[in-house]
């Protein structure tokens, strides 16, 4: 497991893409030496920020960790992404020039005050979302980074979907959640190709708690694949595992499918245990009905 790790972290090094400090600002794609983090929410604080508490006036405060699992940079710092549900992307210098490994942490007024955008706490809104990663700078001067300056990821979905590494953390402004657990799944649509519609299609779908309202899904089509699937092309089982945010009930989530395409996923927690879901994407547009066991 070790040696698969350190090949998993040799890729990371080599699809990694960075911005070169030079005196024409141009952005160099070519990585030799890379630096790779690795990020964890602390366990102690929440997971998210909490709409709730934050509208009653609370303080809330926030911590994580960061260390690096491979490299050695000259100067490390950690940037904060604040994307509002409005659209806007806000990017700052969180700490800097950091010694790692190390424990750092925010509140409310920490975050109001790095971000010049945000004025008080009415500037911070259901469904946005803090991202917080890092920038490297190497002995040449090089400087690494892992997302753009509109809010983007720098690197490939693989190294973010690895599972070794975490290389950026969200925390969604949102209310406490806990939907997780096994679904049964009944879903009715259409596929493309030719192939027979489905009614009431059933599937078995675990849903992992990953903490701050982010879950898991083994299948995020719902089985939908499976059931238009199976018979006529061997697409059987589950195709695309994914996460989904809940957002105050709000689901949503997107992952690349099994086939080439991606899968979106949107729907509402309607508090009786079950959830109204629709899934669509290049090859299938479906709507489901989803009850915990």
């Amino acid at each position: 497991m070790k040696k698969f790790n350190k090949i998993i972290l040799i890729l990371f090094v080599i699809t990694l893409t960075y911005s070169c400090k030079d005196d024409g600002g141009t952005s160099v794609i070519t990585l030799e030496d890379g630096v790779v983090p690795n990020l964890k929410k602390d366990a102690s604080t929440d997971a998210f920020l909490d709409f709730l508490k934050i509208g009653a006036g609370e303080n809330v405060g926030i911590s994580f960790t960061v260390e690096i699992a491979q490299g050695n940079p000259k100067s490390s710092n950690i940037l904060g992404v604040y994307r509002s549900v409005d659209g806007s992307v806000y990017r700052t210098e969180l700490f800097n020039d950091i010694s790692l490994p190390g424990t750092f942490s925010l509140t409310v007024t920490d975050i109001l005050n790095a971000f010049s955008e945000l004025s008080s706490i009415d500037d911070i809104k259901l469904g946005d979302i803090l991202t917080i990663t890092t920038s490297f700078i190497r002995d040449d001067d090089t400087i690494l980074k892992l997302i753009n300056e509109d809010g983007t990821d720098n690197f490939s979905s693989n190294i973010k979907n690895s599972g070794i590494v975490t290389s950026v953390i969200n925390y969604s402004v949102s209310c406490p959640s806990d939907i997780g657990g096994t679904y049964l799944v009944s879903s009715t649509g259409t596929g493309c190709c030719g192939v027979a519609p489905i009614t009431n299609h059933q599937y078995t779908v675990t849903v992992t708690d990953n903490g701050g309202g982010v879950y898991s899904l083994s299948d995020l089509s719902g089985g939908a694949y499976d059931g238009l699937f199976c018979g006529p092309f061997g697409i059987c089982g589950d195709a695309s595992g994914g996460d989904i945010t809940d957002v105050c009930g709000n689901l949503s989530g997107k992952n690349a499918d099994c086939c080439g395409d991606e899968i979106s996923f949107s729907g509402t927690d309607n508090g009786d245990g079950t959830w109204s879901v629709e899934v669509s994407s290049g090859f299938i547009d479906v709507t489901s009905t989803w009850v915990k066991q």
